[in-house]
């Protein structure tokens, strides 16, 4: 008798739109989730969640933290996320029957969505292949083990991933970023290194310059199109200064800045580098007549060197009185503009346009006034921002995606990379703070 009467008062609850018991979470409508968030205090969320995704009780169950924080849902209050997610995870432990059921997992809950602090997670990026097993799952390559300090809640040496295509693991979280110093100095030095290298070899490029009345200067449609400016090139160079300036005030507000001039110096010193080898290479006449490049010869090895640490200490900039010549095969002014104009829309939130504006502007400002003092062809200005474009964004989503980090393929052509970002786990978010103790007000403002 007592079976029916159950089952009759169930129908009611349900026919009056009240929600059931929690065991019965998986037959719950939208109206039903309504009514659980609404007693949760999560009203502001009803008509999102129910109303505009239609979320009822078997996708509630299944919503994981990173449903909430990602698109479509997008939520951006802090600690609503945490809450929502701690009384989901409450709903999930309750119905743990309804979770096999719908093919879902307590592991499988855990690695995706449920909290797990940053200090109780460590990446093992050494780069061998290791085989963990967890249930009926196997995963090698980069690890997530959990810390000492929090193994007492799961089982020792524990693997948190799951399997790709390609047979290597990926974190679901974003896991730690580690500051690592020590790399970005060495980064650092890296790109001094290079720079210094290229200055070299300007000094011996200048000494290969074609002849003007033997090689003059080739046809190039902007050029011939165009009359020369001859303020432009210094304008060029002051667009690059402003840049520079401002992804030092995002670099020294940035949370994550030892990333933030890790992956700069990195790039830089590639691209350099490269462009070293090509210019090298070839030697081109000069783009035009107003420019007095005949071949200079520096003399012996220490007037070589003396020539390379003036080009050297004045970045190569006209501003500062350097003067160089035979650098055609792609602009490095070009490059460095571009890098920076990447790194600050890169590096600040979606939502400050007019900073974005800025810098794109004068990146295009520069390019243009590059070629306006006529002191490049146009195929070395497309070539330096193509090549500096397709390299920022080929590094980024190597960095991004966890499950290429520790690819063969990626310590093979990319070494590197492979180095530098092995312990950075997923994409760097833009937080920023203040990095001093005073004055208080700013610490406040931004911090």
């Amino acid at each position: 008798m007592k079976r029916p009467h159950m089952k009759k008062k169930l129908y009611l609850s349900f026919c009056s739109g009240m929600a059931p018991s929690e065991d019965s979470v998986s037959i719950w409508s939208c109206k039903q989730v309504a009514q659980w968030l609404q007693e949760e205090g999560f009203g502001d969320y009803v008509e999102l969640l129910c109303s505009q995704h239609r979320l009822d009780g078997p996708s509630l169950l299944a919503l994981t933290e990173a449903d909430l924080r990602g698109p479509p849902l997008g939520l951006t209050v802090l600690g609503d996320i945490k809450r929502l997610a701690l009384a989901i995870r409450r709903l999930q432990r309750q119905n743990q029957a309804q979770l096999e059921e719908l093919g879902l997992h307590s592991t499988d809950s855990l690695t995706a969505g449920v909290p797990v602090g940053p200090a109780d997670l460590e990446w093992s990026c050494d780069g061998a292949d290791r085989r963990y097993e967890r249930g009926n799952q196997l995963c090698n390559g980069t690890e997530l083990r959990l810390r000492n300090t929090d193994r007492s809640r799961y089982s020792s040496g524990a693997v948190l991933c799951h399997s790709h295509s390609n047979g290597r693991c990926r974190q679901n979280l974003a896991g730690r970023l580690d500051p690592e110093v020590w790399k970005t100095v060495i980064s650092s030095v890296y790109v001094f290194f290079v720079f210094g290298f290229t200055s070299f070899v300007m000094v011996i490029v200048h000494e290969r310059v074609p002849d003007m009345r033997t090689y003059p200067p080739l046809p190039d449609i902007f050029l011939d199109s165009v009359p020369r400016i001859p303020w432009a090139f210094a304008m060029a160079e002051a667009c690059g200064v402003i840049l520079c300036y401002m992804f030092l005030l995002i670099l020294l507000l940035h949370k994550h800045r030892s990333i933030l001039l890790r992956r700069l110096c990195s790039l830089m010193g590639t691209v350099f580098l490269l462009r070293c080898c090509t210019m090298f290479v070839t030697s081109l006449s000069v783009p035009g007549q107003h420019l007095k490049c005949a071949s200079k010869t520096y003399g012996d090895t220490w007037g070589k060197i003396q020539r390379a640490l003036a080009i050297w200490s004045g970045f190569g900039m006209t501003l500062t009185g350097v003067q160089t010549c035979g650098d055609y095969m792609f602009s490095g002014h070009t490059v460095v503009i571009t890098l920076l104009n990447f790194f600050v829309t890169e590096y600040t939130p979606r939502t400050w346009n007019l900073i974005h504006t800025i810098s794109w502007v004068l990146n295009l400002f520069g390019i243009f006034f590059i070629l306006a003092a006529h002191e490049h062809y146009s195929i070395d200005v497309f070539i330096a921002f193509y090549i500096t474009t397709r390299l920022f964004l080929y590094y980024h989503t190597l960095a991004n995606t966890r499950a290429y980090q520790q690819s063969r393929r990626a310590r093979i052509w990319f070494p590197m990379f492979s180095f530098f970002e092995c312990n950075v786990n997923g994409p760097v978010p833009n937080q920023y703070h203040w990095p001093f103790n005073k004055p208080a007000f700013m610490k406040s403002l931004i911090g």
